[in-house]
């Protein structure tokens, strides 16, 4: 089983800075992909940015390429999503998310098992 805690989430003027993480427990697979989602009241969970643990290939949805970026520190079990240049349309709950044994993220919800409870980013124009 697999743990997801969220943390960094909070309130921004439109082109401000969030840095988010999410600490992964419990079991610790050897090859696994990490995503990061988003949900907006009444929209559809979408996909923000993956990566792979092993090889460090990342995908990014077009609407945050070039803003945001994913990264990993794999000794702290911990994944980061470095949002930059924030616009009130990414407002949202955003979500952490693990697919165990993944080489190749898929930037879509039902391609993660494991997920974390979300925190909430707010931007104002």
């Amino acid at each position: 089983q697999v743990q997801l805690v969220e943390s960094g989430g909070g309130s921004v003027q439109a082109g401000g800075s969030l840095r988010l993480s999410c600490a992964a427990s419990g079991y610790t697979y050897s090859r696994y992909c990490m995503g990061w989602f988003r949900q907006a009241p009444g929209k559809l969970r979408e996909g923000v940015a993956a990566i792979g643990t092993v090889g460090g290939s990342t995908y990014y949805a077009d609407s945050v390429k070039g803003r945001f970026t994913i990264s990993q520190d794999n000794a702290k079990n911990t994944v980061y999503l470095q949002m930059n240049s924030l616009k009130p349309e990414d407002s949202a709950t955003y979500y952490c998310a693990e697919e165990p044994g993944c080489w190749v993220p898929i930037l879509q919800v039902g391609a993660f098992r494991y997920w974390g409870q979300g925190t909430q980013v707010t931007v104002s124009s």
